[in-house]
């Protein structure tokens, strides 16, 4: 057998170890395989995991949710209220952080329109969303009935996501994470981020965690956004990052749970036993002029008195902003409890929960809405 024989078998058998090694063509066959997946409402649906390179987000949150996990440069539309470039379009949210906004406005920004987008867009735009051709639609309209029949008139998969009540801490977040993950081929990466939230929330509740009943102050949230900014009569008995955080809060005797605004009276009756007051920073658009024609609205409020109220950044635009949450979290424990937190820099803190979430040190532009936030204000002259 001459060498360039023996060459030609030596060559012949590489090429055939190596294809008995990596079955390429498995490989490929099983990546383009149809699966069914089940949405966050319940909805089976047939898709083809890592496929999708053309997609629109539609309804409050839904953009966020994806831009955590997701491709921005996969986009091909967006919803107005989400175009900060667009003149005509739904405002209300302009004045409060969104983080996801803030780190991808300008790519948002050369996309054509998939809906107005905002509170009052209560159904998807069909003919809007067909004209961006997207291959894939990432919704937050949680009918099933109307997702069908939005999916059928599209001719591609719809795919529902859900964040729960307890936003950020839920099980439905996690979920949408892990949902997001198995369709774009991105499970590692959602793993990483309900991974963060879980050591995150874990670290808050053990430090907090001992405090005794009678140790804890009494602590207000308002002005928490609800369908729109609103002022402090809005709040919730129920607020999760108080739950994580071990504080006590100051509202209780509600016949419902979830945001809801309470009676003037309510407020005051509860007034002197109020230690700490947390300002949403959306709300004080709205807490501004009312507190021009009453400058005593908060007299009755034993932390106004004291000079223990505190901005924080705004915990819902467009829906809830999860890492703002989780921030917020860390920034009312620390007002709390200072002695536990006492080795928490709150805004290093926030830089690495930003980090997490979108890939970007954004405390200082989330600082840069809402006056400021994540300090302490003198009330003798926030509101003046």
């Amino acid at each position: 057998m001459n060498k360039g024989t023996l060459s030609i078998l030596v060559f012949a058998l590489v090429v055939v170890m190596a294809a008995v090694a990596t079955p390429v063509s498995e490989t490929v066959t099983s990546a383009t395989q149809p699966v069914v997946v089940t949405d966050m409402i319940g909805r089976n649906v047939e898709v083809v995991p890592g496929s999708y390179h053309r997609v629109v987000c539609i309804g409050a949150g839904a953009l966020r949710m994806y831009t955590y996990i997701g491709d921005v440069q996969d986009l091909c539309g967006v919803e107005d209220i989400d175009n900060i470039k667009l003149q005509n379009r739904p405002k209300m949210f302009d004045s409060a952080a969104r983080p996801y906004v803030i780190a991808y406005s300008e790519e948002f920004s050369k996309l054509p329109s998939c809906g107005v987008g905002g509170p009052q867009a209560q159904a998807a735009e069909a003919e809007k969303i067909l004209a961006c051709n997207p291959d894939i639609v990432i919704s937050e309209y949680e009918d099933v009935q109307k997702e069908d029949a939005l999916q059928q008139q599209l001719g591609v998969p719809v795919i529902t996501l859900r964040s729960g009540a307890n936003g950020v801490f839920a099980d439905e977040f996690k979920g949408s994470m892990r949902l997001l993950g198995s369709i774009f081929g991105k499970e590692a990466r959602a793993e990483e981020l309900v991974a963060f939230v879980e050591k995150e929330t874990a670290e808050i509740i053990r430090r907090t965690a001992d405090i005794p009943e009678s140790s804890k102050p009494a602590v207000y949230i308002c002005g928490l956004g609800n369908w729109g900014t609103t002022n402090h009569l809005m709040t919730a008995q129920n607020y999760k990052p108080f739950e994580v955080a071990n504080i006590r809060n100051a509202v209780t005797g509600l016949s419902a749970k979830g945001i809801q605004a309470i009676e003037k009276e309510k407020f005051e009756s509860i007034g002197q036993d109020v230690d700490i007051m947390f300002i949403d920073s959306a709300a004080v658009k709205n807490i501004k002029p009312l507190y021009a024609q009453d400058p005593a609205l908060f007299d009755s409020c034993k932390a106004w008195q004291n000079g223990e109220v505190y901005l924080q950044p705004a915990y819902n635009a467009y829906y809830t902003n999860y890492e703002i949450a989780l921030i917020n979290t860390w920034f009312d424990a620390k007002t709390v409890y200072p002695q536990l937190f006492e080795d928490i820099n709150i805004y290093v803190k926030m830089d690495e929960i930003t980090q997490a979430f979108l890939g970007l040190p954004l405390g200082d532009e989330i600082l840069r809405f809402g006056n400021g936030a994540l300090k302490k204000i003198d009330t003798a002259t926030f509101f003046n």
